[in-house]
C-alpha cells in the first residue's frame, strides 16, 4: 500500500476492445503511473480499428478532469509524445513503432486537453497541471531547462519542419497540426486586446523556438498549402462521425482508431468529389495563420527599456506593456523565391524560407473562395516586399483579380471581414503605378459571374471599376461604412492616372457615382440648414448641431472632392484615351452645376467645365443631318480628343493613397484568424468560453446584412477594419 501503482495486466486472451476500456479507464483513473511504467507503451501501441461513442468520451473527460490534479496523465503523455516526436526526427527512417505510438499520444492527448482548455474556470497553468513536480522526478533524457510545453512543441515544429509528407508520415502530420491548433486553443479564452496576464503556454512555447525551426516550419506549412497533399489511397479504414443526427457529414481523415477520442477535426466531403480538397492543406494554412497573427503582450519593469547616453531612461516610472515580436510573422515576412534565393543588396543572405512564388500564386488563385486563403495573400501583398514584387510583375494579373472582384459582387454570402480584406488587397496592389496600367491593357472576352448585363471585351481595369463602385452603392444603401468609402475611392484614385479606354458602362458609373454621392451631400445639407432654421434662435456658446449630421456632411464633402479628383485627374493626363468618360460627363453634365460656385469644389469643377466647353462646342459646330446619336456624338468626341490639348486647365497634385495597419493590428487580426479556423474547419469549442469575439451574435453576419451604427468612439471600427487609406 502506498508503493508506486503495478503496471495494469490483462489476460492474453482478452479482446483489443475489452484491453482498450481497462488502458482508456486506467489513463482517466485516479491512480498515477510513473512515467517510465511499461504503461504508457502499452497504452500508445493500442489497435486502430476501435470506436467508441461520444457520450463515452465526454464522460472519459470529466473524469479526466477531476484526477488529471492527482495523476499529471496530461504532462506524462505529453512527454512520451515528445519522446516520440525526438525519435521520428533523429532517426534515419520512419520507425513504425514510434510513429504508431506519437499518432496514439497525439489522439489521446487532443481530446483531454481540448476539454481541460474549453472548460478552465480560471489559471490555464494550473488547471492543465503541466509539469510532475512533486509527483516523481523527470527521467534523465527530459532536456532540464524546458517546461514540458516547451518540449512537446519544439518536438512537434521539429518534425513539421524537417520531416517530409509521405505515404508513411501523412496521418502524423496532420493530427499533429490538429494537435497544436488545440494546444493554441487558449487564445480563445482571452479577450480581444492582449494583455499581460493572458495565458498561453502552448503558443508562447512555439513563439521562443529558434530561428531556423521557425522558418523551417513556415516553409513546410506553406509547401503543405500549396502542394495540397491527398490522404493515402493505399489507407482503407475511414472512420464516419455522426454528429446532430446527421450521419456521414463529416468524414474523419484516419483510421477508425480516431473515435477511439472522437478528435472533432475532419473536413468536408464535396458533393462533386473534388480532388483538390486536402486536409492537411487546410490544417496547414490554419496554423500558419494562427501563428503569424499571435501577439503576446509583456511588462518590463521601470527603467528596463531603453535609455540615453547619459543613463536616464526613457520610460515613465511605471511598469511598460509591449507587444513582443513574432518570428513567424518575420519569416513569411522575408521568405524569398526559390527562383530568386540571392543575398540582398548588402551582400547579406536573407534568413526567410526559400518558397515557389509561381506555385503559391497559382494555387492563391485557385482558393481565393476561401476566407483562409484571402487572409494568407493579404498577409502575403502586406507583408513580404519580394512576393508583393512577384505579383506585381506577373502578366496575368487576372488570375489573382478576378475571384477578388467575384468577392465583391457578391457580398450577401461573403462576410464583411472578408470584404474588407478584400479591399485592402486591391488598395496596395493600386500603389504601384505598373499594376495600374497593366490592368487596363488585359482585355476579358467576357465576365460570366456579373449579371446586370454582359461585358464583353472589356478591360480587367475597367472590371475593377464597375465592381468597386458598385460595392460603394451597396455600402451607401445598406452599411454606409466610411471606411469601406474610403478604401474604395483611395483604389480608384490610385488608378485614375492610368486609366486607359475605360469601357462606356465603367465611365457612366463613375459619373452616376458623383451624382450619388452629391444627391446624400445634398440631404445632409438640407436636413442641417432645416435644423438650424428650427432652433429659430441665435445659437449660443455649447448649443451645436448634432455631431453625427454635421461629421457625415464633412465626410461626404471629402467624398465629393476625391470623385471630382479623380475624374480631374483623367482629363488632365488620360482624356485623349477615354472619350467614353467624356461622353459620360457631357451627358450628365447638369449634375455638377449645383456645386460650381462651393468653395471645395469649384477649382476643380472649372476644370470639368473647361473639358465640358470644348467638346459641347465642337458638337454644336458639327451640323449633322438627322438626330444625333451616341455613335454619332462618340465619333465627335474621338475626332476632337485628338486636338486636346489641354489649354485652360489647371495642375493638381495627384492623389495617393497608401494603405497603412492600425497601431495595434492584433484585436483585429488575432479575433478574426480563430473565426476563420471555427468557420473553415469542424475544430468546435465551447462558446460560453470564447471570450476572443462575441458568440452570442449571429454566427456569421453577412457584408450585406449588417447595419453599421459607428459612432465617434465605437470600438467596432477597428474590431472589423484592420486599416485604412491614408
Amino acid at each position: 500500500m502506498g508503493g508506486v501503482p503495478s503496471t495494469p495486466r490483462w489476460s492474453s486472451n482478452a479482446r483489443p476492445q475489452d484491453t482498450a476500456e481497462y488502458l482508456i479507464g486506467t489513463f482517466i483513473g485516479g491512480k498515477s503511473f510513473p512515467i517510465t511504467s511499461e504503461f504508457w507503451q502499452q497504452l500508445l501501441q493500442l489497435p486502430v480499428d476501435l470506436r467508441w461513442p461520444s457520450h463515452r468520451v465526454n464522460e472519459a473527460c470529466e473524469v479526466f478532469s477531476q484526477n488529471n490534479c492527482l495523476t499529471r496523465h496530461l504532462a506524462k503523455i505529453l512527454i512520451h509524445l515528445g519522446w516520440c516526436l525526438q525519435e521520428l526526427v533523429t532517426s534515419s527512417g520512419v520507425p513504425s513503432v514510434a510513429l504508431n505510438n506519437a499518432i496514439n499520444a497525439l489522439r489521446i492527448s487532443s481530446v483531454f486537453l481540448k476539454h481541460l482548455i474549453e472548460n478552465s474556470k480560471g489559471n490555464i497553468y494550473e488547471e492543465l497541471f503541466l509539469s510532475v513536480d512533486g509527483i516523481e522526478a523527470l527521467p534523465d533524457s527530459f532536456p532540464k531547462d524546458q517546461s514540458i510545453e516547451h518540449f512537446v512543441f519544439h518536438g512537434g515544429l521539429r518534425f513539421i519542419g524537417s520531416v517530409d509528407v509521405s505515404l508513411d508520415t501523412y496521418i502524423l502530420h496532420h493530427e499533429l497540426l490538429n494537435f497544436m491548433l488545440v494546444a493554441m486553443s487558449t487564445q480563445l479564452l482571452s479577450g480581444p486586446s492582449p494583455g499581460p496576464d493572458d495565458a498561453h503556454p502552448f503558443t508562447d512555447a512555439a513563439m521562443v523556438q529558434k530561428e531556423y525551426i521557425v522558418g523551417l516550419v513556415v516553409r513546410r506549412l506553406l509547401v503543405n498549402y500549396i502542394t495540397r497533399p491527398q490522404f493515402p489511397s493505399n489507407i482503407a479504414s475511414y472512420a464516419i462521425i455522426a454528429e446532430d443526427s446527421h450521419p456521414g457529414v463529416l468524414q474523419r481523415v484516419g483510421s477508425a482508431a480516431a473515435n477511439l477520442v472522437m478528435l472533432p477535426f475532419s473536413f468536408i466531403v464535396s458533393p462533386s468529389g473534388e480532388t483538390s480538397k486536402s486536409p492537411l492543406a487546410e490544417s496547414s494554412l490554419n496554423i500558419l495563420l494562427t501563428l503569424i497573427h499571435f501577439r503576446r503582450c509583456v511588462t518590463v519593469e521601470p527603467g528596463k527599456l531603453k535609455s540615453d547616453d547619459n543613463g536616464n531612461s526613457d520610460s515613465p516610472l511605471k511598469e511598460e506593456i509591449y507587444l513582443t515580436e513574432n518570428p513567424y510573422c518575420k519569416a513569411l515576412e522575408y521568405a524569398r523565391d526559390v527562383e530568386f534565393d540571392r543575398a540582398d543588396i548588402e551582400g547579406n543572405a536573407h534568413s526567410g524560407p526559400s518558397i515557389p512564388f509561381a506555385s503559391l500564386f497559382d494555387v492563391l488563385g485557385m482558393s481565393l473562395a476561401d476566407e483562409g486563403a484571402v487572409l494568407l495573400l493579404y498577409s502575403l501583398v502586406h507583408g513580404n516586399a519580394a512576393f508583393l514584387e512577384y505579383v506585381l510583375v506577373r502578366t496575368d494579373l487576372e488570375t489573382l483579380l478576378i475571384p477578388l472582384l467575384e468577392t465583391l459582387y457578391d457580398p450577401a454570402s461573403r462576410r464583411s471581414n472578408q470584404i474588407y480584406m478584400v479591399l485592402v488587397i486591391l488598395l496596395i496592389l493600386s500603389q504601384d503605378s505598373s499594376f495600374n496600367a497593366s490592368v487596363h491593357k488585359l482585355v476579358l472576352p467576357t465576365v460570366p459571374w456579373y449579371k446586370e448585363r454582359l461585358l464583353h471585351n472589356s478591360s480587367l481595369g475597367s472590371l475593377m471599376v464597375i465592381i468597386l463602385i458598385r460595392t460603394l452603392k451597396n455600402n451607401q444603401s445598406k452599411l454606409r461604412d466610411v471606411y469601406l468609402h474610403t478604401n474604395c475611392l483611395a483604389t480608384l484614385a490610385n488608378m485614375a492616372p492610368h486609366v486607359h479606354h475605360l469601357s462606356a458602362y465603367a465611365s457612366q458609373l463613375l459619373v452616376s457615382l458623383f451624382d450619388m454621392l452629391s444627391r446624400r451631400y445634398s440631404k445632409l445639407a438640407e436636413m442641417k440648414n432645416s435644423k438650424m432654421h428650427s432652433f429659430n434662435v441665435e445659437l449660443k456658446d455649447g448649443d451645436i448641431l448634432p455631431d453625427d449630421m454635421s461629421s457625415e456632411l464633412h465626410i461626404y464633402t471629402d467624398f465629393l472632392r476625391i470623385v471630382l479628383e479623380i475624374l480631374n485627374v483623367i482629363l488632365t493626363y488620360a482624356l485623349p484615351r477615354n472619350p467614353e468618360v467624356v461622353y459620360a460627363m457631357l451627358q450628365r453634365q447638369e449634375i455638377f452645376l449645383p456645386f460650381k460656385s462651393h468653395p471645395r469644389f469649384n477649382e476643380l469643377l472649372e476644370n470639368i467645365f473647361t473639358v465640358l466647353d470644348f467638346f459641347n462646342s465642337r458638337i454644336d459646330a458639327h451640323k449633322l443631318e438627322g438626330e444625333w446619336s451616341v455613335e454619332k456624338v462618340l465619333q465627335v468626341i474621338i475626332l476632337n480628343c485628338r486636338s486636346w490639348r489641354g489649354e485652360g486647365m489647371k495642375m493638381f497634385t495627384q492623389l495617393r493613397f497608401t494603405y497603412e495597419q492600425e497601431s495595434h493590428p492584433e484585436e483585429f487580426f488575432v479575433p478574426y484568424v480563430w473565426q476563420i479556423v471555427l468557420a473553415r474547419s469542424d475544430f468546435s469549442f465551447n462558446p460560453k468560453s470564447i471570450n476572443l469575439f462575441p458568440v452570442d451574435l449571429p454566427e456569421e453576419n453577412s457584408y450585406a446584412s449588417v447595419e453599421a451604427d459607428k459612432g465617434e468612439n465605437n470600438v467596432d471600427d477597428r474590431e472589423v477594419q484592420p486599416a485604412e487609406a491614408v
